[in-house]
């Protein structure tokens, strides 16, 4: 089935308002400008030690606002009886100091969206406390599960700030919108990283309540313990990864490489993975990253090199889907997930003035 090319992306017309901060709320607006929201970024005068850079900012209008000066905060509260969308990642308290809270802005805007951005919550014992990425996930269940039997794995910001964080936030806000379009008012969505985090331990959870996964690290057979399902270093010092989970996955994978080992019989009994471990990564350490590649991509052994950010830009696969993009501002990745009708490359930032978007948004809604 043919789709005829759309002249506008998914979110075209939509209108979020972003009080530019650190991590996940700008990674949220990133995702919803790609989608093809007008996004207005407001920035503090001063820069922070951990702005967004222009990657985080593609796609949006950046503006700078002393919300503490009453001209400028009332030019955005203009702006906001306009607009579809808030996203905000302070402290619980700080937009309503500021005169900027839900009572005030949907009061204004009834059929606002108000996303808020938190690590702790709206509410809870720890709401007021600081905190980052690696304290939400250890809080949330889901760090202990990752790393070696001896102390647990960072998982870079992704698990928290991006997984739990950000997309968790876009899909209150779009299904929030959605909502307002049908009812006419708009609410508060309360994304907090704690409560994202452990929604994508639904999984694991299951698993556990079925006995099929223990609460040990580096015992279980997604965890990076299993022989089947880990990264094995090869003769260049390069690493490949395996995830052969199911039987004729794996026996592939064996065939291939000339694995013929009796415990490969009992590859389920985690007491048999040391020594089958031992063997692949024997294997796996005879030859160079390469020889792998051409013996096993592409195959139904469940295989890929581990790459970095620059080689997975020149792999041929991703190359072809061009899932990283040179641009005038570096490599970056494209915009996800891709629709039928209505994909766009990313835009740079664009610097203006508040007076200048307000009134214009203004005249856009007469």
């Amino acid at each position: 089935m043919t789709h005829a090319r759309a002249t506008a992306r998914p979110l075209h017309g939509v209108r979020i308002i972003e009080f530019s901060g650190i991590g996940p709320g700008p990674f949220a607006g990133m995702l919803l400008a790609d989608m093809g929201a007008q996004l207005i970024s407001l920035e503090r005068p001063e820069r922070g030690e951990f702005q967004p850079g222009p990657v985080l900012s593609r796609g949006k209008i950046r503006l700078k606002v002393d919300l503490r000066d009453a001209g400028s905060k009332a030019q955005v509260l203009d702006l906001l009886t306009h607009a579809d969308a808030l996203i905000e990642g302070f402290r619980p308290g700080v937009m309503e100091r500021l005169g900027l809270g839900p009572d005030v802005a949907m009061a204004l805007n009834p059929r606002l969206v108000y996303g808020r951005m938190t690590g702790w919550g709206q509410s809870g014992p720890l709401a007021a406390a600081a905190g980052h990425d690696i304290n939400y996930i250890a809080l949330s269940g889901a760090l202990a599960a990752m790393g070696t039997s001896e102390q647990p794995m960072v998982p870079l910001n992704l698990l928290g700030d991006f997984g739990g964080g950000s997309l968790y936030l876009v899909t209150g806000i779009l299904a929030a919108l959605l909502s307002a379009r049908i009812t006419g008012l708009g609410q508060v969505v309360d994304a907090a990283i704690v409560d994202g985090a452990a929604s994508l331990m639904a999984l694991t959870s299951e698993l556990t309540a079925a006995g099929r996964w223990q609460e040990q690290r580096a015992s279980n057979f997604l965890d990076g313990s299993a022989p089947f399902y880990r990264c094995y270093r090869c003769a260049d010092g390069e690493f490949i990864a395996v995830g052969a989970l199911e039987q004729r996955f794996y026996d592939e994978l064996c065939q291939r490489i000339g694995l013929d080992d009796p415990a490969s019989a009992r590859r389920h009994d985690p007491r048999v993975w040391p020594a089958l471990t031992a063997r692949f990564a024997e294997i796996f350490a005879s030859q160079p990253r390469a020889h792998w590649c051409t013996l096993l991509e592409g195959t139904d052994a469940c295989f890929a090199p581990v790459l970095t950010i620059s080689e997975a830009a020149n792999h041929p696969h991703m190359a072809a889907r061009q899932t990283w993009r040179e641009t005038s501002l570096g490599l970056e990745p494209a915009p996800a997930p891709r629709f039928s009708a209505s994909n766009a490359a990313p835009v740079e930032p664009l610097e203006a003035s508040l007076a200048a978007w307000r009134a214009r948004w203004a005249a856009m809604a007469r």
